[in-house]
C-alpha cells in the first residue's frame, strides 16, 4: 500500500469519480491513476469502486470506509509537515481560510492586510462558499480554518470558536417611508423584503424572530452577497435586511440603515477548526487578530475539550465583542 494510491482514491471519490478530472488536477495521467486504483484494490482483496466497463460508477460499502480512512491518513501527513516546517521556519508556510462573502468582503480586510504584513513569506489562500461548503472543506482538510456564522455548528468534527456578536440593520433608499414610522416587526412584514439566502449570515434568526410573533415576511430576493442585496434594494424590490457590517453609510449615501436590533436575537461569528489540527505560530496569531480573546492558550483549552459542551462551558462566561 502507497502514500500516493490513497491520495488517488481520496481525490477521485472528490472528483465525482471522474478519473480524468482527478489527473488534470494532480497533474499526472489517468491511466496511472486507473492502475494505481487497481492494484490498490487487488492488494486490500475489495472494490473500493463499482465500475460499468471503463467507468467508475459509484463508491462501493468497502471503498466508504477506506477512503474515510484514507482522508484521515493523509491529514496525519500534512500534520507531520507542519510540524517539521514549524521547527525549520516558523515564519514560512501557508495558510487557507474558508469563509462567506460578509466576512471576506467585510471583516477580514483588515485582519489578513495585518497578517500578510507580518508574515510575508506565508501563502494565505482564501476559499468562499456556503457555510455548510466551507465547514465541510476544513472538515477534509481541504482549508484550515472556518469563519462563519451558520452550519458550522452542525459539524461535530470541528471545535468552534466564538468570535463576536453581530446584528442586522433594514436598509432602505433615502425617503424611504418605513424610516418615518416605528420600526416593528409588524410594520417591517408590511414590505417585500430583500435578504440572504437560508443558511447565509444568520438567515435563521431572522426567520425565528417573525415567526415568533406569527407574522410571514414576503420574501421577494434572496443573495449570498450583501452587495448584490444592496442593488435590488436601490432598484426598489424591496427592504433590505442584512448584516450592519455590511453597510457604510458614508460611501453609500443613497441608503439609510435602520439599527434592527431590537428585532432580531444577535447572531455569533465563530471560527472552526478541525480537531487534531496541529496549530502553527502564524496560525495562532491569525485566530487573535480575527479575536483578541482567543489567545493561543484558549485556543490549546478549546482544542482539548472532548465535546462540544465543554467548548461551550469554556467561553459560557466571556463577553463577545460586538461588531
Amino acid at each position: 500500500m502507497k502514500l500516493q494510491q490513497l491520495r488517488y482514491i481520496w481525490e477521485v471519490a472528490h472528483h465525482d469519480l471522474n478519473v480524468s478530472a482527478t489527473a488534470q488536477s494532480l497533474f499526472t495521467s489517468q491511466p496511472g491513476i486507473s492502475k494505481q486504483i487497481r492494484l490498490l484494490e487487488d492488494e486490500l482483496g475489495v472494490e473500493v469502486f463499482a465500475r460499468s466497463g471503463k467507468h467508475l460508477t459509484r463508491i462501493t460499502p468497502a471503498g466508504q470506509a477506506i477512503i474515510e480512512l484514507a482522508g484521515e491518513v493523509l491529514r496525519k501527513v500534512e500534520t507531520i509537515k507542519k510540524v517539521a516546517q514549524e521547527f525549520s521556519d516558523e515564519k514560512r508556510g501557508s495558510l487557507s481560510i474558508a469563509t462567506t462573502h460578509t466576512q471576506a468582503r467585510y471583516v477580514l480586510p483588515p485582519v489578513i492586510q495585518q497578517f500578510i504584513r507580518k508574515y510575508p513569506e506565508v501563502s494565505l489562500h482564501m476559499k468562499q462558499g456556503t457555510p455548510m461548503q466551507i465547514a465541510q472543506m476544513v472538515v477534509e482538510g481541504a482549508a484550515d480554518f472556518a469563519i462563519a456564522t451558520e452550519a458550522i455548528a452542525l459539524f461535530n468534527d470541528l471545535i468552534m470558536l466564538p468570535c463576536y456578536r453581530w446584528n442586522r440593520c433594514i436598509l432602505v433608499p433615502k425617503g424611504h417611508p418605513l424610516a418615518q414610522k416605528e420600526l416593528t416587526l409588524a410594520n417591517l412584514a408590511k414590505y417585500p423584503i430583500v435578504t440572504y439566502v437560508a443558511g447565509f449570515t444568520g438567515r435563521s434568526k431572522l426567520d425565528d424572530a417573525f415567526k415568533s410573533q406569527g407574522l410571514t415576511p414576503k420574501v421577494v430576493f434572496t443573495a449570498a452577497d450583501s452587495d448584490v442585496i444592496k442593488t435590488y434594494v436601490r432598484l426598489g424590490v424591496g427592504v433590505g435586511i442584512v448584516a450592519r457590517m455590511a453597510v457604510d453609510e458614508d460611501k453609500e449615501p443613497d441608503l439609510v440603515a435602520l439599527d434592527a436590533s431590537h428585532l432580531f436575537e444577535s447572531s455569533i461569528t465563530r471560527i472552526g477548526i478541525r480537531r487534531g489540527t496541529f496549530m502553527r505560530g502564524y496560525m495562532y496569531d491569525f485566530v487573535q487578530k480575527t479575536a483578541a480573546h482567543l489567545t493561543p492558550e484558549v485556543v490549546d483549552r478549546a482544542l482539548a475539550c472532548a465535546n462540544r459542551q465543554e467548548v461551550e462551558a469554556l467561553f459560557a462566561q466571556q463577553r463577545l465583542p460586538e461588531y
